[in-house]
């Protein structure tokens, strides 16, 4: 066994091991540092299959920013567990049964092109992935990210048309009222008599 064989197996065991802690954690904040450990781990092993680009984006995009938002969110709200766990027993039976038909599956691809997949070719030493990447993206697979591309943005807008709620407790600014108005409308001199403190008679003369 050569040592990308064994570093391979290792990363999947750790792989594993933490996605399913992911699943499993009593504590939000763990089962989010779980998931990093998950991303990160997927990462290497896209490294060791010479896929420098995928691995640095996953790294870059969902390990450094996207959960870790994720956990400055779950460590500000502050969630309780104890309502989390109220349906976990009714709802344990379906998320084996979909689990089960999940790994079913991959084993079932992964066992029929087992034996017939080919040895990878060795890359040259000017290949570069991330070109090659880009050149299939937009050329060979240019309908897909595009339409990938609208489903994340209808996905957006739908979180925040879900999300928005309509507030009584603000003024919406209209520009072209600012514009109309004119100063006499908005400014009013008013005259004043001015008051002048009157002093108690009886105290002065009892002060004389």
């Amino acid at each position: 066994m050569s040592f990308d064989t064994f570093l391979f197996y290792l990363l999947a065991i750790v792989l594993v091991v933490a996605a399913f802690r992911v699943i499993t954690a009593t504590s939000p904040v763990t089962g989010v540092l779980h998931l990093i450990l998950t991303f990160f781990t997927a990462s290497m092993m896209w490294m060791l299959l010479q896929a420098e680009f995928l691995a640095l984006t996953l790294v870059i995009v969902y390990v450094g920013a996207v959960m870790v938002l994720f956990l400055f969110v779950v460590m500000m709200l502050d969630m309780r567990t104890e309502g989390l766990k109220q349906g976990l027993k009714v709802y344990l039976p379906l998320g084996l049964t979909i689990g089960g038909v999940m790994v079913a599956e991959m084993a079932f691809v992964v066992l029929r092109s087992w034996g017939d997949a080919p040895a990878l070719p060795e890359p040259a030493d000017d290949f570069d992935n991330t070109l090659a990447l880009g050149t299939a993206m937009y050329t060979q697979y240019a309908y897909a990210v595009e339409i990938g591309g609208v489903v994340l943005l209808v996905g957006m807008i739908c979180a925040i048309a879900l999300t928005l709620r309509k507030r009584t407790d603000y003024k919406r600014t209209q520009p072209g009222k600012q514009v109309q108005v004119r100063p006499e409308e908005r400014m009013r001199l008013v005259s004043i008599p001015a008051q002048v403190e009157k002093t108690d008679e009886s105290s002065e003369g009892a002060e004389k």
